[in-house]
């Protein structure tokens, strides 16, 4: 080793076995280990952004918007860069409207499942524009702004009990809304991207780089025709005024279709800001309402009775007083005193005792037969979340008084729109049609679906069926009954009014139901509008009527029904 040659060559053997390592292990790092090392690096550089997908809108069926999304903005944290919680939520605060303690909690470092750190919270969605930018000019660490949407309501309280609301991340609340979130809703699309560190907290050129697009929801076009849906609004708000207290229920239907024009509730509320509200105006009365129906339901007895042969149009019977089933008594509000009535009479004084003599020879089989056929005892189906299913009482379950109070509509649960659709078959001549509020969906792609065509099924022939409307237009046109104040001046009318319970839980309340339904033109009908009014104090009664004639009279004028062209039959109540 003391030779200087030796020295040399030793040297350079340990420095060239050096460098082979070295670039062994340079190969390993570069073409075995590289994947391994640039994911860890590219991992802990991408930020991800949440692209929120357009929600589709709801429109009326000229295409008006009941309930659709506008441009906002979402204000989101990274919280691995936000270094003061505090101090930021104070300055945060004012702007978005949230608790300085909900904005700082939202802004804590938090552990993702997968391992790592979350590096995006929303701490505000539906961001006014104006406040967004002011946001940005604060320049807050760690803090971003990005495009979101809001939902807007231009009517306020224009169909509210039906279209109901969002939440503040858009997920549909009540309402058709909370019904079809998942088709209104989209899918949400992602931007991940390779972002500097600290001051550097920007996307990298030429870094990693991913969008998955958001997909648009699809929009529902519903049978509801804005006009229309708020005169009747207004008019049931101006009548449901003279009462206390009251709930109250209006629907307006195109008898050949099915198709439900105006839906409207008492209370109601406004959809823009649904906080103040309470859960109750927020009800949709026409699916949600429970009524023992009261005398409404004696058109639905005599269709029965003139179907199966039980009485023609021509029928009279006397008809005392009173009658007593079981150990209840049943009277009428107009004695016949024993005198024979013809069936047109029977029905504008509304005789009980004459309703039950026909309905004990048509026998409880028959009577829930063709209750469940006009479409009592089950939920119509009409689009409606959590609509009420009404029920019927089991011919095993009646007792005595039961075969008095079922024909006159008591005993029985049933909604407004359950009845409304009872006597748009009546209108249609026999036919029942499914009530439904979607007209069709729009996708995002703009393809128009129809939806499904409703339900249909015979009930009554069109002899009988135009039988029993001449028989329901007696209600409006004889002297003193109890349904003139709904004629329409210029049209014929075929209606009935009613008086029942409200049930809630299936128990009754205290006060009355008032109600009217009824169809015109009656020669030919087109519509059929049905009115129902609780009130604890009863006066509901003398509400119905009159409102269902305002909303009658809007609704022909408004689809430009010619007026009637004869009058009405002239009905003798005591034939001689």
């Amino acid at each position: 080793m003391a030779e200087p040659r030796r020295r040399l060559r030793l040297g350079t053997m340990l420095v060239l076995a050096l460098f082979v390592t070295i670039g062994i292990r340079l190969v390993f790092l570069q073409a075995v280990d590289s994947p391994a090392y640039a994911g860890a690096g590219v991992s802990s550089r991408l930020t991800r952004v949440d692209l929120p997908a357009p929600r589709g809108a709801i429109l009326d069926q000229k295409g008006a918007p009941l309930a659709r999304s506008v441009e906002a903005r979402y204000v989101y944290a990274d919280p691995e860069q936000v270094k003061d919680r505090a101090a930021t939520a104070r300055l945060l605060s004012p702007l978005l409207g949230v608790p300085v303690s909900e904005l700082a909690d939202k802004m804590t470092r938090r552990k993702l499942p997968g391992g790592g750190w979350s590096q995006f919270q929303y701490l505000a969605r539906g961001v006014d524009i104006v406040k967004a930018k002011q946001i940005e000019a604060l320049d807050l660490r760690g803090i971003g702004v990005h495009r979101d949407e809001r939902r807007e309501v231009p009517g306020g309280d224009l169909a509210a009990n039906l279209v109901g609301f969002v939440s503040q991340d858009m997920n549909g609340l009540e309402g058709l809304e909370a019904r079809y979130d998942k088709l209104l809703q989209g899918q949400d699309g992602k931007r991940v991207y390779e972002a500097g560190q600290g001051d550097l907290d920007a996307p990298i050129p030429g870094g990693y780089s991913q969008t998955t697009p958001a997909k648009p929801g699809s929009s529902l076009v519903l049978t509801i025709d804005r006009d229309l849906q708020y005169q009747v609004q207004q008019v049931l708000g101006r009548h449901m005024a003279q009462t206390r207290g009251s709930v109250g229920a209006a629907v307006v239907l195109d008898v050949a279709t099915g198709e439900v024009l105006a839906q409207a509730s008492h209370p109601t509320y406004n959809a823009a800001n649904p906080g103040p509200s309470r859960p109750t105006d927020r009800e949709d009365a026409a699916t949600s309402f429970v009524v023992e129906p009261g005398s409404v339901h004696k058109a639905i007895t005599f269709g029965a009775a003139l179907q199966e042969g039980v009485i023609t149009p021509d029928t009279t019977l006397p008809i005392p007083n009173a009658i007593t089933r079981g150990d209840t008594p049943f009277s009428d509000t107009h004695p016949a005193n024993g005198r024979r009535m013809s069936l047109p009479g029977m029905m504008a004084f509304s005789s009980n005792v004459g309703t039950i003599q026909i309905a004990d020879e048509l026998g409880p089989d028959r009577l829930i037969d063709y209750q469940k056929r006009f479409g009592l005892g089950q939920a119509t189906g009409e689009g409606m979340p959590g609509e009420a299913t009404g029920r019927l009482l089991p011919a095993d379950e009646w007792s005595l008084s039961s075969y008095g109070s079922v024909p006159i509509g008591h005993s029985v649960d049933a909604t407004p729109l359950q009845m409304a659709a009872a006597y748009a078959t009546i209108a249609n001549n026999g036919t029942y049609v499914q009530p439904h509020l979607i007209r069709e969906i729009i996708g995002a792609d703009g393809k128009r679906t129809p939806a499904e065509p409703p339900v249909t099924r015979p009930v009554l022939s069109p002899q009988h069926a135009a039988a029993l409307r001449t028989i329901l237009e007696a209600v409006t046109t004889v002297e003193g009954a109890t349904g003139v104040a709904a004629a329409v001046p210029g049209y014929r009318v075929a209606g009935k009014t009613g008086t029942g319970w409200r049930l809630v839980n299936g128990e009754k309340q205290p006060g009355e139901v008032g109600s009217f339904i009824g169809m015109a033109p009656a020669e030919k009908p087109r519509y059929v509008v049905a009115v129902f009014v609780w009130s604890p104090g009863g006066e509901g009664g003398s509400v119905a009527a009159p409102a269902f004639r305002e909303m009658m009279g809007f609704t022909l004028r408004h689809y430009r029904v010619p007026p009637s062209g004869g009058k009405a039959p002239k009905f003798e109540v005591f034939p001689r």
